[in-house]
């Protein structure tokens, strides 16, 4: 008996235009995607406003199109472009129509303004659909790596001595090009090329130093002469020689984990995370600093208060600040989880035992948050912040995939976490929608 087999067939054309409806199915998210984007306040986008050259792709269309794409774990601009001709969900929004990477860069680099609005208007949207009231949040952050190597670090000492070297090795070349010029035995290329590859070293060094030296001073430009400080007020602006910083990123940091991890060049992402149902992000952050103990009024300031307002928040023990909690502990119902002295070894550890390293908290207003979290009723409330915050940054770098940025800065890094979390809300509203 011959078998029946499916007509695979490459070469006719199809006789009707495609509808590209039939291709993604009703209940995909590019659906939900481009009825909110539609529907929402979304604030002036930018586009090209000399307005030459080919026709502009619609700011809305873009907008979707970011959302979409990075709620899919699409987020570099050369995949969503290639996501347009292979997606077949991702063509359907941009109706067969193909941004190409650079446009995709611009629109993402110069719309920071707009997606962290259009970040709220979702959150306003969810709450018109029942979904989201605020009450308690939980704060936490999180080292995302930087578009940047930690080899290529500096420290202040150290960029000293090369800059004294290279202008060594800068005279030696220039004499050695002028003697070998006299001689009319001249290379016309290497030595020039030599001479211009340790200049641009010298310029970074010099501009590592400076910028160190800036910072020492809180951001401030150098004094008029005759106007600096003198004596130890200068040894105090002056840069300690462990300082460092990263010549491809200048703006990350070297940070780890714990003791126990190795150092990365990174960010620290910053997120406030409702813990009721919705488990949406309500506030953002980026930080340049690997510490958290001075962001619990930043955090709580980060939600808008039109989404109503935080009556309790949950952070762990690196957001421990006594001055913080006294000042946050007024606004709000907060719980910091205090390290106790006998937590460096586990009730049935299997490691021998070990000297504590806890230091001992004797601060009044640490003592009283202490005992406050450990309290049946502190048990019971902190116990839910390791269920809200923590998944939702295991959903971000493993679902979505962003455990590097792209983009290098602070404000445009700020403007990628705002748009993966922008992501992250967008695809938790549509599946409870679906529920």
């Amino acid at each position: 008996m011959s078998e029946r087999l499916v007509n695979v067939d490459r070469d006719t054309p199809m006789l009707l235009p495609v509808d590209m409806r039939n291709w993604v199915g009703s209940d995909d998210l590019v659906h939900f995607v481009i009825s909110a984007v539609e529907t929402m306040k979304v604030p002036s986008l930018k586009v090209n406003p000399r307005g030459s050259g080919s026709p502009q792709y619609p700011p809305r269309m873009m907008l979707a199109l970011m959302i979409y794409c990075y709620a899919n774990g699409m987020m570099s601009s050369r995949r969503i472009e290639r996501a347009t001709y292979r997606d077949l969900a991702v063509r359907y929004l941009t109706a067969d129509t193909h941004p190409d990477h650079d446009t995709i860069c611009a629109f993402r680099r110069e719309n920071g303004e707009a997606i962290k609005q259009t970040f709220l208007e979702l959150l306003h949207l969810a709450r018109q659909m029942g979904m989201l009231k605020v009450g308690t949040v939980s704060v936490d952050g999180t080292h995302i790596k930087a578009n940047a190597s930690k080899h290529k670090s500096v420290r202040y000492d150290r960029a000293g001595e090369l800059e004294k070297k290279l202008i060594r090795d800068i005279e030696e070349l220039l004499s050695q090009a002028e003697k070998t010029d006299r001689e009319g035995a001249a290379d016309e290329q290497k030595l020039p090329a030599e001479i211009s590859r340790r200049e641009a070293l010298l310029e970074k060094m010099r501009w590592a130093r400076s910028e160190l030296e800036k910072r020492s001073r809180g951001g401030k430009e150098p004094p008029e002469d005759g106007a600096g400080p003198t004596g130890g007020e200068a040894d105090e602006a002056k840069p300690k020689d462990r300082q460092q910083i990263n010549l491809t990123d200048p703006e990350s940091s070297l940070m780890r984990k714990s003791h126990r991890d190795s150092y990365e060049q990174a960010y620290n992402a910053q997120a406030v995370v409702d813990v009721g149902d919705s488990r949406l992000i309500l506030g953002t952050d980026v930080l340049r600093t690997p510490n958290d103990s001075n962001q619990l009024s930043a955090a709580l300031s980060s939600v808008d208060k039109s989404l109503g307002t935080v009556q309790r928040m949950l952070a762990d023990g690196g957001y421990v600040n006594a001055e913080q909690i006294e000042a946050v502990g007024a606004e709000v119902d907060l719980y910091v989880a205090i390290t106790s002295e006998d937590t460096s070894q586990r009730r049935y550890d299997y490691r021998p035992p070990k000297e504590s390293r806890a230091k001992r908290v004797t601060d009044e207003r640490l003592v009283a948050m202490r005992e406050k979290v450990v309290s049946d009723e502190g048990r019971r409330i902190y116990s839910r912040r390791s269920s809200t915050v923590e998944p939702t940054f295991g959903t971000i770098k493993a679902v979505l995939g962003l455990r590097q940025f792209l983009m290098r800065g602070l404000e445009r890094v700020r403007i990628e976490w705002d748009l993966a979390c922008l992501a992250y809300n967008t695809s938790r509203i549509w599946r409870l929608a679906k529920a």
